[in-house]
């Protein structure tokens, strides 16, 4: 078996794999989509390792790049997303070779942790490859009036990527966090556009203007309809209560029961609200070996909304 770093060259024989080991129900799995994940990132393009057998790829291991700031320190992270081997190879080991491969790869050249929220399936993998259990992600759940319910409306999204956006202070915003002392991943104009407005993955219901920025979505559930709120921001001099109007308006438009978001947005404007440890578990992996575990893995260090960790 021959393990090697992929180039663009490799990516219609990664699809067929994806799709071969996946199906094709579980995302979609297009070049397209492929290179706005794995190329067009503004954070970089990701590492990415293929197995080979015989001249023919059998299994693929994606770590996407992803910065995350505390203070002034920039860290060069990855999120451990697309990994699959063919079903005609399984049980050789492929996802432990190749995801050791790549955080060798990774410390050579200075990169710092790999983070990602697994679910209950593969997460015993990652824990015996040291993988460290941070939290389960917090969630804050606001319930909708009964009397807006609906069912049966169309929901349509769209990225809005034909119309010419505003954007509130995002130097304000990034200086605010600095000051916290908190885990945030920076975000500028760049990374906005690319994760929510130009998404083809995902469409995003989008308000930004100079007060704030927010994107988010509805989930279909089998019982009940549901508006996941992936990102919020703001600065100190923003109304809070206008995000909240907003956030409910659309909340009442499509008739969902209830919205789920994490934000510092609940008490005194969210006043009814159920916040616990709903979400899936964020595990960390250090790679850089004078990392701090006692800041990463305190759950509190992490700022961080649901696009930051949603799967995507």
């Amino acid at each position: 078996m021959n393990i090697r770093e992929a180039n663009q060259s490799d990516i219609p024989d990664i699809i067929k794999v994806l799709k071969a080991s996946l199906g094709e129900g579980s995302s979609e799995k297009t070049e397209k989509v492929w290179r706005y994940k794995h190329i067009d990132n503004p954070f970089g393009e990701s590492l990415v390792l293929v197995a080979e057998e015989n001249n023919e790829i059998i299994g693929v291991r994606a770590f996407m790049r992803w910065n995350w700031q505390k203070g002034d320190k920039v860290f060069s992270a990855f999120r451990a997303v697309d990994t699959a081997t063919h079903p005609d190879h399984q049980g050789k080991g492929v996802f432990k070779k190749l995801t050791l491969h790549a955080l060798g790869l990774a410390q050579e050249r200075g990169d710092h942790f790999v983070f990602n929220t697994p679910n209950d399936q593969s997460k015993p993998g990652y824990l015996k490859m040291g993988w460290k259990e941070v939290s389960k992600l917090r969630i804050h759940v606001i319930p909708v009036n009964p009397f807006y319910w609906k069912k049966g409306v169309e929901v349509k999204q769209n990225t809005g990527n034909e119309l010419p956006y505003e954007f509130l202070d995002l130097d304000e915003w990034h200086q605010d966090l600095i000051g916290s002392g908190t885990i945030f991943t920076p975000k500028g104009e760049s990374y906005l556009n690319w994760r929510y407005i130009n998404n083809p993955m995902q469409s995003y219901l989008i308000k930004s203007n100079p007060e704030h920025f927010i994107a988010g979505y509805v989930k279909i559930h089998k019982n009940f309809k549901e508006f996941r709120v992936s990102e919020v921001l703001f600065t100190k001099d923003t109304s809070k209560k206008s995000i909240k109007k907003t956030i409910m308006d659309w909340a009442k438009t499509f008739g969902v029961q209830f919205v789920s978001l994490n934000v510092p947005l609940e008490g005194s404007v969210f006043k009814r609200s159920l916040s616990g440890g709903f979400g899936p578990v964020l595990t960390f992996k250090p790679i850089d070996e004078n990392l701090d575990l006692n800041i990463f893995l305190k759950f509190k260090s992490w700022e961080y909304s649901l696009g930051d960790l949603e799967l995507f």
